[in-house]
């Protein structure tokens, strides 16, 4: 096993050995430089190797392994020929969303998502229509398998994502049951923010020959600052307002340990007009896609959450992460700061400990080589502009991928009828049966009733303003 390791960013993809459309399509995305993980691996990668690639979230990793996969299908087979195991139902949808935008060049891939958490039906009536690339979690596709509804004759790539997560979560049995069902002559990709034994073991029975790819990253203290504030118990979600007035981030994550602390502060937040809303494991898997759809929107303010969404979540532009409790693991303090900071871009890490909390604050420290730099609350002062309002608000269209709506239809849709300008409209979501869209917080009001004659695709528009707490689709 060869190691290859590299710094600093990369050169342009018109190095690379991809068609011409590929990386007109490349350039549309924004897609300039190479991060580190994408110009270490994807020369690797596109040459056929097996590859280990140390890469975290937010590094560019899914076109690190996006890129080859496309570049190796045969999109007149309409047979799986790659498959993406993830260990999140979060992840995997960010993943199948990535792959299909890096697709669109070539406008008959389909890539299909098949996690948990969703009813399986629907997802083998998709399948038996064929697809070209499959995202999913390792229990989901082996049940598929099993089942009969997946096969795997025609693989040509099997991609590990954030495997050392996946070996967290004891999904070692059935990642082995899924390669299992795999040709032995493949690609295999295996991504992992660290290396457990695990890795190794992973490596040494699914993995030919790999290469090993490391790449050096700045550390998080260069990226995030960290402030540190005593508090007791009947003070800790009190504070988390003030931290809020104090440094109004834009869109923060505030991490809890239990799901009843995450519905208190929710509630607490709310009280005081603060657009909050919770993520954590108790959530109905539609309701959890809502909530993730209306944050990466810029619709919610702060994202309440548990260590569900410690890792597997790529949420772009994240100023601020509020450790509202100390979590026990340190490793897991360093995973939820990491949420922040992402790209160079500054971040923003404010933790909130107790007295019984010390001892964990200890094992951060010495996880971290560094003291803790601790600050008074009363010290914070109120910045002017009132609670924190979101910059946009989500609206929600009945119609999605099943009814051929793509995102341009809708984006033409509100610059045209709807009168917006691009600026005024955010992300756009299309699922299979809704499709949702974040416009400017003034004009969203003004847009719904303006529609509300409207057409889409030639039929009606029927669409609403989502509102706290999210409604079921």
């Amino acid at each position: 096993m060869t190691e290859s390791s590299i710094s600093a960013a990369g050169p342009g993809f018109a190095r690379l050995a991809l068609p011409p459309a590929l990386l007109d399509n490349l350039e549309q995305l924004g897609f300039t430089a190479m991060t580190p993980i994408q110009a270490a691996a994807l020369p690797l990668a596109l040459a056929g190797h097996d590859l280990i690639a140390q890469a975290r979230t937010g590094s560019g990793k899914t076109a690190a392994f996006a890129l080859p996969l496309l570049t190796r299908l045969d999109t007149d087979r309409f047979e799986v020929q790659a498959l993406v195991l993830c260990p999140t139902r979060e992840l995997a949808e960010q993943v199948t969303q990535q792959i299909r935008r890096l697709a669109r060049a070539e406008a008959n891939v389909k890539a299909l998502n098949l996690s948990g958490g969703s009813p399986i039906k629907p997802q083998a009536e998709s399948l038996a229509h064929g697809a070209h690339v499959v995202v999913g979690t390792p229990g989901r596709l082996l049940d598929h398998l099993e089942r009969g509804n997946l096969r795997l004759d025609a693989l040509t790539t099997l991609v590990l994502d954030e495997a050392d997560r996946m070996l967290d979560m004891g999904f070692f049995d059935d990642i082995a049951a899924v390669a299992a069902k795999c040709p032995k002559q493949r690609q295999t990709l295996l991504f992992s923010a660290t290396y457990p034994e695990g890795i190794a073991k992973l490596a040494q029975r699914f993995l030919r020959e790999p290469r090993e790819v490391k790449v050096a990253e700045p550390k998080a203290a260069a990226r995030i600052a960290e402030h540190w504030f005593e508090v007791t118990e009947n003070e800790r979600l009190h504070a988390v307002s003030q931290l809020l007035a104090h440094y109004r981030p834009q869109s923060s994550i505030a991490f809890c340990n239990t799901r009843q602390q995450c519905r208190d502060l929710v509630e607490v937040l709310r009280a005081q007009g603060i657009e909050a809303l919770a993520l954590h494991g108790e959530l109905e898997q539609r309701e959890r896609d809502q909530v993730l759809i209306r944050f990466a929107g810029r619709a919610c303010s702060v994202l309440v959450a548990t260590d569900v969404a410690a890792r597997g979540l790529d949420i772009e532009g994240l100023d601020a992460v509020i450790n509202v409790e100390i979590t026990p693991d340190a490793q897991q303090h360093v995973h939820r700061i990491g949420r922040t900071g992402r790209a160079d871009a500054p971040g923003l890490a404010l933790n909130l400990a107790t007295l019984d909390e010390m001892g964990r604050v200890g094992l951060i420290e010495q996880q971290q080589g560094r003291e803790s730099q601790w600050e008074k609350l009363d010290a914070l002062r109120e910045a002017p502009g009132g609670p924190l309002q979101p910059p946009m608000h989500m609206l929600q269209i009945l119609g999605g991928r099943k009814d051929k709506i793509r995102p341009g239809d809708v984006l033409g849709m509100l610059t045209g009828e709807g009168g917006l300008a691009g600026a005024q409209v955010g992300r756009i979501h299309v699922g299979d049966y809704h499709t949702h869209v974040a416009v400017a917080r003034e004009v969203a009001a003004a847009v719904v009733a303006r529609l509300a004659q409207g057409k889409l695709k030639g039929r009606r528009v029927k669409l609403r303003l989502l509102q706290d707490p999210p409604q079921d689709a």
